[in-house]
């Protein structure tokens, strides 16, 4: 009886020689990695590196193509978007290149996105885009988008990012920030969240520190922990104008836009902005930066500062400190003062008057540290207020290391 398997397997492995001859192969210290490219629902394909096993390698292409197999003693990650290197010395560079080159021409859709996304600040905006491109380990602030409506172009702004600098940004979602497994996007120029909600304390401690630390410890399932050096910068997004994270006064590390609606709707249009790109980044190498580097962070928080930032600064004060300050503002409005003198012990009363209850702990801790005041340094006279009923007060001297604070602190709150 006729068998054609024989038959199918043999012209199966004729038609796969050919195939099998350009497969990559690299060894890294003593693993073997076998260069793949793996198809994405767009159509394209992005290169994996899946560890292989020698001996498959030898039954495969014979025992002499180990040989030729290049050989790297480790990796290392050294971004570059203008002199890049794949190999730094016997290492293997873990950053991608990107696949554009600069040519001389005209951006109109890019300009547009830009002036819609930092506005008045567009010159900054500019700025921001010319670090990332040809200073990539440059310290940048944690760009906050927000709007309530939608149709604002702020995931096609990350979109955008992910056009330009391709395999060197990620896509995090909230719980990636609190997962102990970060060696997915340790690595990468840009982590950037659509919809960010981060809005527990330890998260947004987590996030300032990795804006402007200079190390991470890299962590992956089943391998020991690794530290690298680490230059990502954090793009966020929220429909939450009020707490997509915990800002509190006097932080630095937040440049928050509140971007408009778009008067238009182009469906072509993020694919004109990819067509811009080489001209757009030829710009770049060429232009003058508009700004010198007054900070760790490269802008100075006053640069930065928007009215977008201030309201969810305030959004974020705990209702204490808004009642105190409101308190204490009524009080200087109605005795015709500029600042008022107090005592810890004489806060709470006043406060029970008004219906909230407090303790020492949480009065001290709005006075000393959300205020950033400062008691007397001896116990000393000074003149505090009761509530005399009907919404007046009433003069009352005192002893002790009071606090002093003015009307002009407590209205910039």
């Amino acid at each position: 009886m006729f068998n054609p398997l024989p038959t199918l397997l043999s012209a199966t492995q004729n038609q796969a020689k050919p195939m099998a001859e350009q497969d990559e192969f690299i060894r890294v210290g003593t693993t073997l990695y076998k260069i793949v490219d793996q198809p994405l629902i767009d159509g394209g394909c992005v290169k994996k590196r899946i560890a292989w096993n020698s001996e498959t390698l030898r039954q495969d292409y014979g025992k002499d193509r180990m040989a030729t197999v290049p050989k790297y003693d480790g990796f290392c990650t050294v971004p570059d978007h203008v002199g890049y290197k794949p190999v730094v010395g016997k290492f293997l560079n873990l950053y991608e290149p990107i696949g554009h080159r600069p040519q001389e021409g005209s951006f109109p859709c890019i300009r547009s996105l830009v002036e819609h996304i930092f506005g008045e600040q567009y010159e900054l905006g500019m700025d921001y885009m010319q670090l990332l491109y040809l200073y990539p380990i440059q310290k940048l602030p944690i760009l906050l988008l927000v709007s309530e409506e939608r149709n604002t172009g702020k995931s096609t702004f990350l979109n955008f990012l992910k056009a330009i600098f391709q395999d060197n940004v990620t896509f995090n979602t909230n719980e990636d920030f609190r997962s102990q497994f970060n060696s997915d996007w340790a690595g990468k120029l840009l982590i950037m969240v659509d919809e960010v909600l981060l809005n527990r304390r330890e998260d947004s401690e987590r996030l300032k520190n990795l804006s402007t630390t200079l190390s991470y410890k890299v962590e992956a399932k089943g391998k020991d922990r690794n530290e690298i050096g680490f230059f990502a910068k954090f793009v966020l997004c929220s429909n939450n104008e009020h707490l997509p994270v915990i800002i509190d006064a006097g932080e630095t590390r937040y440049w928050v836009r509140k971007i408009e609606r778009l008067q238009c709707d182009d469906t072509d249009f993020l694919q004109k902005l990819k067509d811009e790109i080489p001209a757009f980044l030829y710009h770049l190498q060429h232009r003058t930066l508009a700004t010198k580097k007054e900070s760790r962070m490269w802008f100075s928080p006053k640069q930065i500062e928007t009215e977008a930032l201030r309201k969810i600064i305030r959004s974020n004060r705990n209702r204490l400190e808004i009642e105190m300050a409101d308190l204490l503002l009524d009080i200087m409005a109605k005795m015709e003062m500029e600042t008022v003198s107090f005592c810890l012990h004489d806060i709470i009363p006043l406060l029970l008057c008004s219906q909230v209850k407090a303790e020492k702990l949480q009065v001290r801790k709005v006075v000393q540290e959300c205020w950033k005041l400062s008691p007397a340094p001896n116990g000393l006279t000074y003149t505090t207020y009761v509530y005399g009923g009907e919404g007046r007060y009433q003069p009352r001297k005192g002893v002790g290391r009071y606090y002093t604070v003015t009307k002009g602190l407590l209205e910039s709150l």
